[in-house]
């Protein structure tokens, strides 16, 4: 945080606050007017800081992704504190905190790229240095799903679902979680291929951090139906139908709020 003249401002009042969920977060510049919000959930804020002597600063539509650190450099100008500068157009915010490298999906690439068996984590496999090999468990059983990042071994990728280890321990596959993770839970997930930080140093394969959605002020909800007979005869066409040999339910019904 600084005035005009590039000099530090501190004691300035920081705001960063969540539409969605009307929630935010405050604190104070520092003696170099640093300032540092941590451990903040993906998604779009404001930033609106207030000083003495200087107009009020706003800035809207601030995008954060997953474990992606992000800087917004601010320069007060002079004037009443009533009057506001407000930004609502930014380029996007660059990473100038470490060197990692990857990708961040958003809700909408999660749900509309197609995915075998909706399979979150299988989006690792449209980043820039994974290649798929198979992981032979058994003479009859491979899995084509498993491959390497950067030449490291199958098992070296690390699958985070929260911040909490989601790692498939028996098999190792570098695709897959040990718990399922559907489309429709995951807000954004992130794949970090190389260089990243030691918080997330657990192996040399790919970091892959998972992020559920979380509530907001409005209600809202998912739902489906699987009528397993009607797919099961848009499936066989030209083939003989064969009569159940029990009764069955037919109809599968998912929701999720």
């Amino acid at each position: 945080m600084t005035d005009p003249d590039g000099r530090a401002v501190t004691g300035a009042n920081v705001v960063l606050a969540n539409a969605e969920s009307r929630t935010d977060r405050t604190m104070t510049t520092g003696n170099q007017g640093e300032y540092q919000f941590l451990l903040v959930p993906p998604g779009s804020y404001t930033l609106t800081v207030n000083a003495a002597g200087f107009r009020g600063y706003e800035q809207r539509n601030l995008v954060l992704l997953v474990n992606t650190p992000a800087t917004a450099n601010v320069q007060l100008k002079v004037g009443a504190v009533t009057e506001i500068l407000t930004v609502t157009s930014e380029a996007p915010a660059i990473n100038l905190v470490d060197a990692s490298l990857g990708n961040s999906f958003n809700e909408t690439q999660v749900q509309d790229i197609p995915l075998e068996g909706r399979n979150v984590p299988d989006l690792l496999s449209l980043q820039a240095g994974v290649s798929y090999t198979g992981n032979r468990i058994g003479e009859k059983d491979q899995d084509t799903r498993n491959g390497a990042v950067n030449g490291a071994r199958s098992d070296q990728s690390n699958v985070t679902l929260d911040n909490v280890d989601v790692n498939d321990q028996s098999n190792g596959y570098v695709f897959t979680s040990v718990l399922p993770v559907t489309q429709d839970s995951v807000q954004e997930f992130r794949v970090t291929t190389t260089n990243y930080g030691a918080d997330q140093g657990q192996g040399s394969g790919a970091q892959v951090a998972l992020v559920t959605k979380s509530g907001t002020n409005v209600f809202h909800g998912i739902t489906s139906a699987n009528d397993y007979l009607v797919k099961q005869s848009e499936l066989n066409i030209g083939l003989p139908n064969k009569p159940l040999q029990r009764s069955m339910r037919a109809d599968n019904y998912f929701r999720d709020f």
